[in-house]
């Protein structure tokens, strides 16, 4: 591959609903897609996941941007790359910004298994037919409204719920949901919005028998995370605090989690999402697939990495009508019985919805490679 043009374009899309969090609010989502295109004329695509403000990680869609522009681009056009594991080691150099290296990263891994002519599944090693799909419900203004949307789920055969909690909105929030689903394979996230001073609020969570609680400390601790975790039987998931292979495999050293949720744009991409998938296949610890709000373009890349073995839990990868009125992406993602199937057509397996991109484009920018 050789990559001879990028095209960078910012879409508005609006939500279905708001999806709220113990850090914020997103209605109108505000993300990047960038196409690879090489020299035989192949596209590939990636999506930009990072939000308008820093809330998640450092990076914003406007940093994502600039460090494309002026750092990763100039690193990877018009060189040849003969496998996109190379992708990983010639950004090497750069410090962190994984948002913005995921989304040319998965591009050229969509690039890759389209000149193979093979299914970007296939491509990563995947094994899986379909796989299982959870869903992540945001903070509700009413418990009604909570529980009309776990009604949806549960209809549209999701097989685990995901509920958001914060301080204050956590203890009655999910007594209420066990009186009213006791039997629901229920989880809980806290975005990272508790201390240890809240050990014994967080143990109050042991009654309920969560599969398990998502992030309840700092965004980049591991260390407090295996002191609570030593005092918890339900299990901790880390996600935000997970952005390299290192992380991961000190998390598992010092037994910071018992479940580790693996989203390829937070560790730089599918190369790196990979090796954690391996890291912790190895040491016998189950891992799913996160989400982040994303379009079909962002949704199949993750849905392609979920085919790995180790990928045991369902993930947050719910299908296009979750979010979206119309997504990017034709056909639309669909959740059937609780899975979704795996596209056997090359690449990402969806065909790009052009005239829908076109409508919810804001900005867009053509870079080319120098001759």
């Amino acid at each position: 591959m050789n990559i001879e043009q990028v095209k960078i374009r910012q879409l508005k899309m609006r939500m279905k609903s708001p999806f709220k969090t113990s850090f914020g609010s997103v209605q109108d989502k505000q993300f990047l897609i960038l196409e690879a295109r090489d020299r035989d004329g192949l596209t590939g695509y990636g999506e930009g996941v990072a939000f308008e403000v820093p809330w998640y990680t450092e990076e914003t869609m406007k940093t994502s941007w600039h460090v494309l522009e002026d750092f990763l681009l100039p690193l990877i056009m018009g060189k040849e790359i003969h496998h996109p594991d190379m992708v990983s080691e010639i950004f090497s150099s750069i410090r962190r910004n994984n948002m913005a290296k995921a989304t040319l990263e998965t591009a050229i891994w969509d690039l890759y298994a389209k000149k193979q002519s093979i299914p970007l599944a296939t491509a990563l090693g995947g094994q899986k037919e379909k796989v299982a799909v959870g869903v992540s419900i945001g903070i509700q203004p009413t418990h009604q409204q909570l529980y009309q949307k776990i009604e949806d789920a549960l209809e549209a055969g999701y097989q685990r719920i995901k509920v958001k909690i914060k301080p204050g909105e956590d203890i009655a929030l999910l007594n209420a949901i066990r009186n009213e689903y006791p039997d629901v394979p229920l989880m809980a996230d806290a975005n990272s919005c508790y201390t240890l001073n809240d050990l014994a609020l967080l143990q109050e969570l042991d009654q309920y028998g969560l599969l398990m609680i998502e992030q309840p400390l700092g965004a980049n601790d591991i260390v407090q995370h295996a002191k609570l975790q030593s005092q918890l039987k339900t299990p901790i998931c880390l996600d935000e605090s997970i952005t390299s292979y290192e992380d991961a495999e000190a998390a598992i050293d010092l037994g910071s989690c018992k479940v580790m949720n693996i989203k390829y744009a937070r560790v730089g991409g599918l190369t790196e999402a990979k090796r954690i998938h391996d890291l912790c296949a190895k040491h016998e610890m189950e891992v799913w697939c996160g989400g982040m709000l994303e379009s079909g373009i962002g949704r199949a890349h993750a849905i392609a990495l979920s085919t790995l073995a180790n990928f045991t839990l369902p993930g947050d990868t719910a299908g296009s009508t979750h979010y979206w009125e119309e997504d990017i992406i034709t056909p639309e993602i669909t959740v059937k019985n609780g899975y979704i199937s795996i596209s056997k057509e090359p690449g990402i397996g969806y065909e790009i919805n052009h005239s829908a991109i076109e409508r919810y484009t804001v900005k867009e920018k053509v870079y080319r490679a120098n001759r």
